[in-house]
């Protein structure tokens, strides 16, 4: 009896592993690389990864769809495969394009759907020194994968060429039996069950992983096109909101752009609530900085926090920098066209002074005729303003400290346009 006890115990301590090793067969990830690439795909691929590593996922296969993107999202996301101890596969269902390319031959596997492409990875902008760094990292993950590096590099490189395969001056691009031809794909599938059906891994079910609302939303605000346009627009606004009194469009226009820019940041994953606060706290100096003559500390502090909170969340620094040239490039044409034709619209007469028929100078002929002449402030001089003199308005600036709405002045010195007055109450 003893004896069989002892048998009996032995088999299980023999069965076990088996059985262990039956039970951990893990589930297929299905994880789709769609539209643009950038701060929230990487955010995304980053989440789900954890989650099916986590999980000991049999393989994930990443379904790839995709024009291209940023690149520095793409070289983030392809460290972030190719340091997965999973089975990968890259399954280009329609297109792999641009950055994407270079997800696709990150992953151990690359298969492809009939009447897919693959290919025109150029980097825009299209420098020497852009392209060189592109080419030699899509040259390299190639080697680690077994690709022909040459292959992919013509893919991004014009001055390539390969006999039969590219001309001299033309990006490569494959269709699915080129692809396969250059041992480019491994596998041609017509949908991911026949992928995985080819694949031959023992797997317990296939879990599809859906991209949601909040990361479509992420991926739209955080593209590349859109962020330097809502930074443009939010300084667009602060600078008709400064000329204008009240609070009314620029305002409101500068409040909806920047929302919309901070909330693509933190739905991204890059910029926290913490950054909102920096980024009010900018704002609000540069409110008292207009509140109080010259251009002071409060001005400094304000222009610091705001394109302080712009660098924090963004997703690297050189992006930042980027979108911060775009933007001041817009906002400074924009600044040239209020001035100058402003005046042609109703809403621009508060920024731009002209010509009524209620007094109001946009241009005198002469305005030496005003030298020792006295009138009466119509707006705060900070020291520039505005000033009453024989029932007409000037444009004029005060001589040393800002001067109170009401107050009497006159006209002290007279240079061309320039109209500089004193305080004599």
């Amino acid at each position: 009896m003893i004896k069989k006890i002892i048998v009996f115990i032995l088999l299980l301590v023999v069965l076990m592993p088996v059985a262990n090793a039956t039970n951990k067969s893990g589930d297929i990830y299905v994880i789709p690389v769609d539209g643009e690439i950038g701060p929230a795909v990487y955010q995304f691929l980053s989440d789900q990864i954890a989650i099916a590593t986590e999980n000991e996922a049999a393989a994930i296969i990443f379904g790839i769809d995709t024009y291209g993107g940023r690149i520095d999202s793409a070289i983030s996301i392809s460290e972030l495969i190719t340091g997965i101890d999973i089975p990968t596969i890259a399954f280009v269902n329609t297109k792999a394009e641009s950055a994407g390319v270079l997800i696709t031959i990150s992953a151990e596997t690359i298969a492809m759907a009939p009447h897919s492409t693959i290919g025109s990875a150029e980097p825009i902008p299209n420098n020497e020194k852009i392209l060189s760094f592109w080419t030699s990292k899509l040259r390299s993950v190639a080697r680690e994968r077994g690709i022909d590096p040459e292959i992919v590099a013509a893919m991004a490189d014009k001055s390539i060429s390969i006999e039969n395969v590219v001309d001299y001056k033309r990006l490569l691009n494959l269709g699915t039996r080129e692809a396969e031809e250059l041992g480019l794909a491994d596998i041609v599938a017509t949908d991911y069950y026949d992928l995985i059906e080819q694949l031959d891994i023992e797997f317990n079910k296939v879990v599809h992983v859906a991209v949601s609302f909040r990361v479509l939303v992420a991926q739209i605000l955080s593209s590349a096109i859109l962020v330097p346009l809502l930074l443009s627009l939010g300084f667009i606004g602060i600078m008709v909101e400064i000329f204008t009194p009240g609070f009314g469009l620029g305002g409101t226009l500068s409040i909806v752009s920047f929302s919309l820019f901070f909330a693509g940041s933190i739905l991204a994953g890059h910029a926290t609530y913490a950054v909102l606060i920096i980024f009010a706290a900018g704002i609000l100096l540069l409110f008292v900085e207009a509140l109080v003559p010259g251009f002071g500390i409060a001005g400094i502090g304000g222009i610091i926090c705001l394109i302080g909170s712009i660098f924090m969340a963004s997703s690297s620094v050189a992006t930042a920098v980027v979108s911060l040239i775009i933007a001041m490039v817009f906002s400074v044409i924009a600044l040239v066209l209020l001035l100058k034709f402003g005046p042609k619209t109703k809403f621009l007469d508060k920024i731009v002074l002209r010509a009524s028929e209620k007094g109001y100078i946009a241009a005198a002929k002469d305005y030496s005729v005003l030298l020792n002449k006295e009138g009466i402030v119509k707006s705060y001089l900070r020291p520039a303003g505005k000033v009453e003199i024989e029932g007409a308005v000037y444009d004029v600036i005060a001589d040393g400290d800002f001067i109170e709405k009401g107050k009497e002045i006159k006209v002290i010195k007279v240079e061309g346009r320039k109209i500089v007055v004193t305080k004599t109450n």
